[in-house]
């Protein structure tokens, strides 16, 4: 023999000893018998989601944050066993725990690829990673064949099949048939048509992705491919497949099943919180969570012919912070994406953001009173030049704060966040909890103060519950108060001065009315602070109100993206804000508001157009304010006439109408000062009214009152007798004109369309 030979024999017998070394602890290893506690059924310990009254809204979860039930397998429906060995292992009577031909198609498959298109998991293989926990890796792969194989070889295969089907996930939480039959369908495991069984075992390839509540079109081809094998493998008849592909792969007592959808699947997302308070009871008034459910259908279909197809809704405790109701979609097992949950998914919430950049500016010396320039302006910026516009394309000169505000002029709030600067504005809405709003300053740019960037409805509502409550911010908690329970730590968004300010502002039906008109869904039968929105395009609708008690915001849109056709915030959302609120208001008390007397604001005379101190030149009107931003004397009303600042003259000399209004102040019977005792109190001097669109012109009218004299007023529209005491509104500029026995007053108002 050569010395190469005999070199090379010393290594290979070496090898080939170690070989039946390892493969004598092999065999000694599956020859091993199972330990019994790895396979045995997990105990019923449990967590269980309750409203606030203790009634269950969701089914029992492990201690693992799943919901699972163990059935033997003779109490299962056959069609489950056929179609889950159908679908995930179609020769699993037959091989040893691994399939060799779908391994050698994988390998064939994945070289021809060069990447991995196919598996060959077999039931035995996928049951091992889930008693094990093998981990999805080369090394992992190894040891889940070998522990297929050990199972294979303790374990009948009615047990492995018995363990699988009882440990299989199959999506929100469910483990184990049983579980997802009840919450997919509202039926047990033993009771399954041939439909329901195949798209349950259509679950087990990506159940994340494929379960019905995620996505009814993946789940239903996902079933439907399931009934291909079944065919081909002769096991259904040919009629039953056909009665299977037309049946839903969700079923009508799947809701029974679980109660405040959106809600409980967000909490099943904070499993750790909900393992820490298992059979605590949440926040949620079951009550008031189906009657804004109702309502949100009812709002879905009164706005189709808008173009909305869907609407969410959530409720707040202001001062606990407890979320009382939460309904994210129209119908949560409806056909087109009701899973879409619009209480946290972010959109654009249009002119919703403005109060805080308001209450940022009252905290930086600006007060209500303070004027705007709503004049046409363009801004350079670092994207091109931004020519911000008013809803209705019109500009209105000099406005107060107030009325900018309450009545939602871009222009003006532009304007004020261009003298602010974007950064501060981002930064107090940061504060609101806004944390949406990810990007740098200037990725918004000024069009921050319309509300450009993406925020969800849950901290759009938390942010106007901070405002109610004195300007500061704390998080929202879904467990259920206790009276003992110490308020979470708060963060200062503006001071309690500024919030009362703004809070003020949306509260004043009269400051809503020269932009929305007389008629508007935001007054209710108590005092509420309420805001609309809308965004780019009308592609969404928002509107939110806060009183002491409670806060609710409400969305109306489309998941897609479609715009609506025409309507805004108002005639939108606002109506569903209206209902929401009163049944709200029907569960919990809404409280009172504080008043800015309640924290040393200061009633003041003003110029209406001025927002100046008011002298007996110009009509007047009391606004709040701290008394350190009293305003000075008016000196815009001379005895020569108006005199505008210079930022407001072009717009005066090119807008006939607006000065004509501007200047109508000075307007009175005679030419002289109408007696100190009586005057006109609505309208007042200078109100622009518009028409709304969406809003029946037959609710577009003026209340006529009067206050100084207790003679019968006689009422005169343009010098022609009204008779009434509400005046309807027609469009232009118009004197009207009161009358008590040798007393007058007159005022002039603009009608716009």
């Amino acid at each position: 023999m050569s010395y190469r030979a005999r070199v090379g024999t010393g290594p290979l017998r070496r090898a080939r000893r170690a070989g039946l070394a390892l493969g004598a602890a092999l065999a000694a290893w599956l020859a091993r018998p199972i330990d019994p506690a790895l396979v045995a059924p997990p105990g019923d310990d449990g967590l269980v989601i309750r409203a606030r009254d203790g009634a269950v809204l969701r089914a029992t979860r492990t201690e693992a944050g799943s919901r699972q039930r163990w059935h033997p397998l003779a109490s299962l429906d056959p069609d489950l066993l056929v179609a889950f060995v159908a679908a995930e292992d179609r020769r699993f009577w037959d091989h040893p725990g691994i399939d060799p031909l779908a391994v050698a198609r994988a390998v064939r498959q994945n070289l021809g690829g060069r990447r991995i298109v196919s598996g060959a998991s077999t039931i035995p293989m996928q049951l091992a990673r889930l008693l094990r926990g093998t981990p999805r890796t080369w090394g992992g792969k190894l040891e889940q064949l070998a522990w297929a194989v050990r199972l294979d070889l303790h374990l009948s295969k009615q047990d492995l099949l018995e363990q699988y089907l009882n440990r299989v996930p199959l999506g929100q939480g469910a483990v184990g048939v049983d579980a997802a039959a009840r919450l997919y369908f509202g039926t047990s495991a033993a009771d399954l048509s041939l439909g329901q069984a195949a798209a349950l075992a259509g679950l087990a390839h990506a159940p994340s992705r494929d379960n019905p509540l995620v996505s009814l079109p993946a789940a239903a081809r996902r079933r439907d491919l399931v009934l291909d094998r079944l065919a081909r493998a002769r096991t259904a008849l040919s009629e039953d497949i056909a009665r299977a592909r037309a049946e839903p792969v969700l079923g009508g007592g799947a809701g029974s099943q679980f109660r405040a959808p959106h809600f409980t699947s967000w909490l099943l997302r904070r499993a750790d919180s909900l393992r820490t308070a298992s059979g605590a009871r949440t926040s949620l008034d079951l009550p008031l969570q189906r009657a804004l459910e109702a309502e949100v259908r009812h709002a879905v279909g009164q706005l189709r012919s808008y173009g909305a197809e869907q609407a969410a809704v959530v409720a707040l405790a202001n001062r606990t912070g407890e979320i009382l109701a939460w309904v994210g979609s129209a119908d949560f097992f409806g056909p087109e994406s009701g899973q879409v949950d619009m209480v946290v998914s972010a959109r654009q919430p249009g002119s919703t953001l403005k109060p805080f950049l308001y209450g940022l500016a009252f905290d930086r010396g600006w007060t209500p009173a303070s004027v705007l320039a709503d004049v046409a302006t363009v801004y350079p910026t670092a994207t091109g030049p931004y020519a911000p516009r008013n809803y209705d394309r019109r500009y209105r000169g000099p406005v107060r704060i107030r009325e900018a505000l309450g009545s939602s002029y871009n222009v003006p709030a532009v304007e004020l966040a261009s003298k602010l600067g974007v950064a501060p504005v981002l930064g107090v809405l940061h504060r609101a909890g806004f944390a949406s709003l990810d990007r740098r300053p200037d990725h918004y740019g000024l069009g921050l103060a319309l509300g450009n960037g993406e925020v969800t409805l849950l901290e759009l509502a938390n942010g106007y519950r901070a405002l109610a409550n004195g300007g500061v911010w704390r998080p929202v908690r879904w467990l259920a108060a206790e009276p003992g329970d110490p308020p979470a730590p708060g963060v200062p968004v503006v001071s309690a001065e500024a919030a009362a300010q703004v809070i003020d502002i949306l509260a004043d039906p009269t400051a809503r009315m020269p932009g929305f008109g007389p008629f508007t869904p935001l007054e209710f039968p108590f005092r509420a602070a309420a805001k609309t929105g809308t965004s780019r395009h009308f592609t969404d609708n928002w509107a939110v109100a806060t009183t002491a008690g409670f806060t609710v915001a409400v969305w109306v849109g489309n998941f897609n993206g479609r715009p609506l056709a025409g309507a805004s915030g108002i005639t939108g959302a606002g109506p569903l804000l209206q209902r929401a609120v009163l049944a709200t208001a029907a569960r919990f008390d809404p409280g009172s508001l504080p008043v800015p007397a309640d924290l040393g604001l200061v009633p003041v005379e003003v110029c209406q157009v001025s927002g100046l101190r008011a002298t007996p030149r110009c009509p007047s009107l009391t606004d709040w304010f701290r008394p350190s931003t009293i305003p000075p004397l008016d000196d815009w009303y001379q005895p020569d006439g108006l005199r505008l600042p210079t930022e407001l003259i072009e717009w005066a000399s090119r807008n006939a109408a607006g000065n004509a209004v501007a200047s109508a102040g000075m307007m009175r019977s005679g030419g002289e000062d109408a007696p100190a005792g009586f005057r006109i109190t609505s309208p007042r001097r200078g109100d622009r009214f518009r028409f709304v669109p969406g809003v029946d012109p037959a609710f577009a009218t003026v209340g006529l009152r009067a206050a100084g004299n207790q003679t019968p007023v006689r009422w005169y529209v343009d010098d022609r007798p009204h008779r009434g005491s509400r005046w309807p509104l027609t469009l232009g500029v118009h004197r009207i004109k009161a009358v008590a026995g040798t007393a007058s007053d007159e005022v002039v108002i603009e009608v716009m369309p």
